[in-house]
């Protein structure tokens, strides 16, 4: 097989910003990875019956966010508890192109009235988390999917195979307690996966392993592999984020965030570039986001939200950190920022603005429902979809400002929502919708 070089770190910030204005959403949470598009044209309002260009009915069911690049649309699903599949579907007309079942599995579900922690040791899923929680990744040359059983496999857009292995197989098997849905990522030929899990320290003679492991794209071959133990124990371990990227001092920094420690390695080579440790939370969902040399990131467990200035290599301080904010905060959407602004709402409806230098807060209010989905920031406006397929649109100004708000027949929406060519992609349990001006 050809041997594909590295593209120097210039390039993959060049065709980052190429894939922005191709109209392309890669990865979960877009081309940057923090829920910001810079597209036009995104659609304000809309319903079941006005402004959908079509739904497509889905084998149910998952939480994974689609991959777009040009009309190729990527899906994974859990059908059955059994079987997993990655789907393409045509952006244009909403038909599935082809389905490929990468693997089998099940999602074991803990049994009523038993405490989590007695099944300490292996995967527990809550009744709205399945094997099909991570979102797959693409390039416009390879889509790779992960599933919460180990697989992580590549294909070409025509469907075929391309690798496939197994990270339980290979690492040692899965101990997060509800269930690993940390998604892949790519830098340039490599495809990175991250895996933050209770240690069992206190119950085995060799303790289950933290890491970040990066594999070649095309072969599967293991790059390099990093260990990730921290002082955490038991369910503060466990983190279900994504790495973030961004640049810092003239080069490209990966930030992982878990497990008590916000770090940074280059993705390039694995080797970890600085840390910060005793940021004590619990297990945490979010995953943080970055801007104007800050990263910004939840603690765990509605624990306080943090920005933080990492300054230099090695050990950094506590004293790096700007401001925190500790009441009300996340504990599954991530936040996301425009505009000198930064958006959080919890779990329970309740969205905030906060000034992204002081930390002020700008302004609170409450929105319909429950969310888990994390917000979408485009085009100086915010999109929060709550757990039932509404959408409320607010200005993302320093004065709340309710624009529309937008029902669609869904169910079960925890994915986060995608856009590509003013479109916008809603994933439910049932259906994909898409939805234009």
């Amino acid at each position: 097989m050809r041997t594909i070089l590295r593209p120097p770190i210039t390039l993959v910030v060049l065709l980052a910003a190429v894939s922005a204005r191709a109209g392309n959403w890669p990865q979960w949470r877009g081309p940057t990875g923090d829920g910001v598009c810079r597209e036009a044209g995104l659609p304000v309002a809309w319903a079941e019956g006005s402004g959908v260009d079509w739904k497509c009915a889905l084998p149910e069911w998952g939480n994974s966010t689609p991959a777009i690049w040009d009309d190729a649309v990527f899906l994974t699903s859990h059908v059955d508890n059994e079987k997993l599949l990655l789907l393409r579907i045509d952006k244009r007309t909403g038909r599935i192109v082809w389905t490929r079942q990468v693997g089998t599995g099940q999602t074991p579900r803990q049994p009523a009235g038993q405490q989590s922690g007695s099944w300490r040791g292996r995967q527990v899923f809550h009744l709205t988390q399945n094997l099909a929680t991570p979102s797959p990744v693409t390039d416009g040359e390879v889509v790779v999917a992960h599933f919460g059983n180990g697989d992580l496999a590549a294909y070409d857009f025509d469907g075929r195979e391309l690798w496939k292995r197994n990270l339980a197989e290979d690492h040692g098997r899965y101990t997060i307690w509800w269930g690993h849905a940390n998604s892949p990522v790519l830098f340039g030929n490599l495809v990175i996966s991250a895996c933050m899990q209770d240690s069992c320290a206190d119950l085995w003679p060799s303790p289950s392993p933290s890491y970040v492991v990066a594999h070649d794209k095309r072969t599967g071959r293991q790059k390099w592999f990093a260990p990730r133990m921290t002082e955490a124990t038991r369910e503060s371990c466990d983190a279900y984020t994504t790495p973030i990227f961004r640049q810092s001092a003239g080069r490209r920094e990966m930030v992982v965030w878990g497990g008590h420690v916000l770090d940074a390695y280059d993705p390039a080579t694995g080797r970890r570039l600085w840390h910060l440790p005793g940021l004590v939370g619990n297990r945490v969902i979010p995953s943080p986001v970055t801007a104007e040399e800050m990263i910004f990131a939840i603690q765990g467990m509605r624990e306080p939200l943090l920005a933080i200035r990492p300054e230099g290599p090695g050990r950094r301080s506590r004293d790096e950190i700007v401001w925190r904010y500790s009441q009300g905060t996340s504990d599954s959407p991530s936040p996301v920022v425009w505009a000198g602004q930064l958006y959080m709402i919890n779990n329970d409806g309740i969205a905030r603005a906060f000034d992204l230098h002081s930390g002020r807060l700008l302004w609170m209010e409450r929105l319909k429902g429950a969310y888990r989905a994390s917000p979408l920031a485009a085009e100086g406006r915010i999109y929060f979809l709550n757990t039932e397929g509404l959408v409320t649109v607010v200005s993302a100004s320093s004065r709340f400002d309710r624009l529309t708000e937008n029902r669609l027949d869904m169910e079960h929406t925890f994915a986060s929502p995608a856009v590509s060519d003013g479109k916008l992609l809603l994933r439910g349990k049932k259906w994909l919708y898409c939805i234009s001006r």
